[in-house]
């Protein structure tokens, strides 16, 4: 490539129209959008953390007679549904008449209230406000690397925080058959940032080392030190499923069962499913569902329809037995947990 001195070329209407034409004129667009889009990215990462914050001026009320969720995170909701407007002011090109609307899945991504619990439900509401946001114009298709590495992790950075510091309960949890107590899209969109690494492969996260020196730069390496983190004994029996997963060959097998699951587990289950909220961003163009009769059996703040059999139980599919937190319980063990997680007084959880 020859390489010339910078000289002025347009003079002319005609020359202006020629090169609002050309390639240069498209890539300095195209370099001011993918700028301007990264404002974008910076902005929710900002959100992050003042909710993050929040959670640190909020500590967890003295509750050690209980290994169930800490009082205090209904506290730390209501704060954060009280400042969501302002941290949707900050966001680039959002309209102001949408903050209300996208208000409602933010509040509903970090756990619910009367529970105190959460699970892959919730996660779902947080991908549906990024979908928002992407809708509207707040961040474009070109930050969705940027979207899965920095703002999601983040996200999940922060759910560990919350986690950790008020015992939130895993909603509907599979117990070990989950593939963690709380989170599904850190293990799907880890796998697909780890298709076709040479070297690391799913078997890798049995070893200790390979997991500690690559937990910072891959989330499937970062969710299996976590668990790790706080349970002891082996994947083989505190999270079967994983240990299963291992076997498979290629992250690519991997990453393709994840999604087929995320469909089936997820997306395709209705004690999930039933609690997703429509709007008009995201919108239900399907039959309305039938007000509630009197036989159907109101838990809390859903509609609670019992199984056959299942109603003198006094739970349902949705809810199943209150499960402690993997933080409570392991404080019942007094066991000492190793360092790399936020919130006060974590111990690891054992199966040996």
């Amino acid at each position: 490539m020859s390489f010339i001195q910078p000289r002025k070329c347009i003079l002319t209407k005609e020359q202006l129209a020629h090169f609002q034409q050309s390639k240069t004129h498209d890539d300095i667009l195209s370099f001011v959008q993918n700028l301007n889009d990264t404002v974008g990215v910076q902005a929710i990462l900002s959100v992050l953390d003042r909710v993050e914050a929040v959670a640190q001026d909020t500590p967890p009320i003295d509750n050690k007679a209980s290994r169930f969720g800490n009082p205090a995170f209904r506290t730390f909701y209501d704060k954060v549904a009280e400042v969501a407007p302002a941290l949707h002011e900050t966001l680039p090109s959002l309209p102001k008449e949408a903050i209300e609307e996208l208000s409602v899945y933010f509040r509903e991504c970090w756990g619910n209230k009367s529970r105190i619990d959460y699970g892959s439900g919730m996660e779902l509401n947080f991908l549906c406000w990024l979908i928002c946001l992407e809708k509207l114009g707040v961040v474009q298709s070109s930050d969705h690397v940027a979207l899965v590495i920095r703002v999601f992790w983040r996200y999940v950075e922060v759910m560990r925080v919350l986690q950790s510091t008020y015992w939130l309960e895993p909603a509907g949890s599979h117990g070990v058959w989950g593939l963690d107590d709380y989170h599904f899209l850190p293990f799907l969109f880890g796998s697909a940032q780890l298709k076709g690494h040479k070297h690391l492969k799913p078997k890798s996260i049995h070893d200790a080392e390979i997991v500690d020196e690559f937990a910072k730069d891959y989330m499937y390496f970062g969710c299996i030190k976590f668990i790790n983190s706080i349970k002891t004994a082996s994947l083989r029996w505190h999270s079967p499923m994983l240990d299963d997963i291992s076997a498979v060959k290629t992250w690519d097998k991997v990453n393709e069962g994840m999604i087929k699951m995320y469909r089936a587990e997820v997306l395709g289950k209705l004690p999930v499913i039933q609690h997703f909220l429509f709007g008009s961003i995201l919108p239900w163009d399907g039959p309305m569902p039938s007000p509630p009769s009197e036989e159907d059996y109101v838990h809390k703040d859903h509609a609670h329809i019992a199984e056959p059999g299942e109603r003198n139980l006094g739970w349902g599919s949705c809810c199943g037995i209150p499960v402690p937190s993997v933080f409570g319980a392991a404080q019942a063990e007094g066991k000492v947990l190793g360092a790399g997680l936020a919130g006060p007084g974590i111990r690891p959880v054992p199966f040996d």
